[in-house]
């Protein structure tokens, strides 16, 4: 099941015994793992149990007594590798046995938990929920909440600056907003470049501009991908921001001087939004499609083919790419 579906049952307030969700987006996993929890118990009620805690007999246990002391008996599981499928329909039955309780997997990371996910059916009053990275409109909307949350005085602007500055990550971004929350002052672009720090030496909006404007990339790529980036990842974010680029100058070539709000959701930082716009009106419309073919072939390689050292297959087909698009 994907997020969007799951949403629409959440507000239908329909709930389930056990519940997993997993994908590209850590901080969805975490966020609804919680939020979904706290609709069966308070905090104080919610046992968490992280990683290498992780025992199967004591979850069991767990799921199988009612709790002395609260209506509910809730356990979130975190981890990051797929378990026994044995274990987890016995932890998924021990909740359907005893309606008090309620178990949530939060899986997190690269693993392959889709073999898990066949585990959750609706025959066993379970559902499993794939979290896909959010677009930048939804991201923004969920940023803005925790600042809400926080009471923090913000321009917008600041937070679509924190937002890219992390590279689209929403946990960096969440957890910034903690610390922005001790000042005592509303949090504008200019505090969050004094105050918080991005992720890693080079930042990948530079590249992307650097990338698509034709400019010697090699120094920025190896530092990206040394500094742990996945090579599919990275591919997939020069994807996204070629189809913005193309957005905006489809929008320019038919509509007119090109409004963020309407075309992407919400308001980039100034900056980044007209040094954008000019790079998209910059390039031909044909040249669009013959960079995403190029990308998606690309993309296709690295997940189909037996590719001994990606990260090598990567910087090559990429210097190549901006050597037929310079």
């Amino acid at each position: 099941m994907y997020k969007n579906e799951f949403d629409n049952l959440l507000r239908q307030n329909k709930k389930f015994s056990a519940y997993m969700f997993y994908g590209q987006s850590n901080y969805l996993i975490e966020y609804y793992a919680l939020q979904v929890a706290l609709s069966f118990a308070p905090v104080e009620d919610i046992e968490k149990i992280y990683y290498d805690e992780y025992n199967f007999k004591y979850c069991k246990d767990k799921l199988l007594q009612s709790s002395l002391f609260a209506s509910s008996n809730v356990v979130i599981i975190k981890i990051d590798k797929k378990l026994p499928k044995a274990e987890v329909t016995e932890l998924i039955q021990a909740c359907t046995t005893n309606s008090d309780s309620t178990v949530i997997f939060a899986c997190m990371g690269d693993s392959d938990f889709k073999a898990m996910e066949g585990y959750f059916t609706q025959k066993n009053d379970a559902v499993a929920v794939r979290m896909f990275q959010p677009f930048p409109n939804e991201a923004i909307r969920l940023i803005e909440e925790q600042a809400r949350a926080l009471n923090l005085q913000y321009e917008v602007s600041a937070l679509n600056h924190l937002y890219f500055m992390h590279r689209h990550d929403l946990s960096l971004t969440m957890n910034d907003l903690k610390k922005l929350a001790v000042l005592n002052e509303t949090i504008t672009a200019k505090t969050v470049e004094q105050q918080c720090f991005g992720f890693g030496a080079v930042s990948l909006e530079d590249f992307l501009h650097k990338l698509l404007s034709g400019e010697n990339i090699d120094l920025d790529l190896v530092a990206l991908l040394d500094e742990g980036m996945n090579e599919i990842y990275l591919i997939t974010q020069i994807t996204a921001f070629i189809q913005q680029l193309f957005m905006i100058s489809a929008y320019a070539r038919t509509v007119g001087a090109p409004n963020a709000k309407e075309i992407l959701g919400f308001v980039p930082p100034k900056p980044v939004w007209e040094k954008k716009s000019k790079l998209a009106i910059s390039i031909k419309p044909n040249t669009f499609l013959e960079m995403m073919d190029f990308l998606n072939h690309l993309e296709l390689e690295l997940k189909t083919l037996k590719i001994n050292d990606q990260n090598a297959y990567v910087q090559a087909h990429l210097r190549k790419f901006s050597a037929l698009f310079r």
